[in-house]
């Protein structure tokens, strides 16, 4: 991607060295990148990002393990156009994530993903669900994947592919922030089809809510959706019983007090024992592991708060062994 290995471990060693006692547990949002996918991301070659280049990231951080989204999705994604031989593609993809996190099977797992609009989408689950590297879970990009929650027919589909997750027992990782460079309409009604028609088709199995709603730092959209879902587990929702929340890429340079304490007092509301940490790909020194605890940790959150944060493990993590 944009920076080579070399680069980023150097940039990981001179930021603030202070993380071993309060570091995570698990980041939960990595992802990993082949090189046709880098290239096709950013239009130029590159090595990629692989399963040796995140754990060298997360040694750094003195982080143990990480959740590795599959990026498979980008190969359909739908402001793009049409890339020839996708779904080989997506396939590719998924099966070099196993590969990479299969060589550390001890720190790392992987869910497989897909544009669930595709024709493709329920062939590939259920394939995914076949490989021992990949059957724990998937990821959706609604984004990505112009998944927009005010089509019937994409919230049709979308629950299709909820309900093939939920036989299968695989958990689901959502980012849900509809689609930024279409500018599909997103907010609270957003989080209410969410609710009341997407999370019922998968009652059996975690779902974890990327960027706690949003698409990376924290705007009045991201708050709307949230206060929904904040809304439900003060009610107990049973339908939010098991939902889960990251707060990858949340805390954004430059962040007023106001804004910090607006994400707080939200993350107070979900409940600090159902929000993790997650640090995204590692294509800017600012969302590496450490470095994106350390914007975490501006939250006005307390000491015993930002420990439990760091220590929730998540059921689709709980059979990760540490060696």
């Amino acid at each position: 991607m944009r920076y080579s290995v070399c680069t980023m471990l150097v940039v990981g060693s001179i930021l603030p060295a202070t993380l071993s006692a309060q570091a995570p547990a698990i980041d939960y949002h990595q992802h990993l990148f082949s090189p046709d996918a880098a290239a096709l991301v950013t239009g130029d070659p590159s090595p990629g990002i692989s399963a040796r280049d995140v754990i060298a990231l997360l040694d750094s951080a003195g982080i143990r393990r990480a959740l590795i989204l599959s990026v498979a999705y980008t190969w359909g994604k739908a402001s793009r156009a049409t890339v020839d031989n996708e779904y080989n593609h997506v396939k590719a993809e998924n099966d070099w994530t196993a590969q990479q996190v299969s060589q550390y099977s001890n720190r790392l797992r992987a869910f497989c993903s897909f544009n669930p609009l595709r024709p493709y989408a329920i062939d590939e689950l259920t394939r995914c669900n076949n490989s021992p590297q990949l059957r724990s879970g998937l990821k959706l990009h609604f984004g990505n994947s112009d998944v927009d929650l005010d089509n019937p027919a994409n919230v049709a589909q979308v629950r299709r592919v909820f309900e093939a997750a939920n036989r299968h027992r695989m958990a689901i990782v959502v980012h849900m922030r509809t689609s930024l460079d279409l500018g599909r309409r997103y907010g609270a009604d957003a989080a209410h089809v969410f609710l009341n028609q997407l999370l019922p088709a998968a009652p059996d199995v975690p779902v974890q809510i990327a960027h706690l709603a949003g698409a990376g730092g924290y705007d009045a959209a991201t708050d709307s959706a949230l206060s929904v879902f904040a809304d439900a587990i003060t009610r107990h929702d049973p339908r939010m019983k098991k939902v889960w929340f990251d707060a990858t890429a949340v805390v954004r340079p430059g962040m007023s007090p106001d804004a910090l304490q607006q994400i707080t007092a939200r993350i107070r509301q979900l409940g600090v024992e159902r929000v993790v940490y997650g640090s995204d790909a590692a294509v800017d020194p600012l969302a590496y592991p450490q470095a994106g605890w350390e914007a975490f940790r501006r939250l006005p959150l307390t000491e015993a708060e930002f420990r439990v944060i760091a220590n929730n493990v998540a059921p689709y993590m709980r059979d990760v062994p540490v060696r």
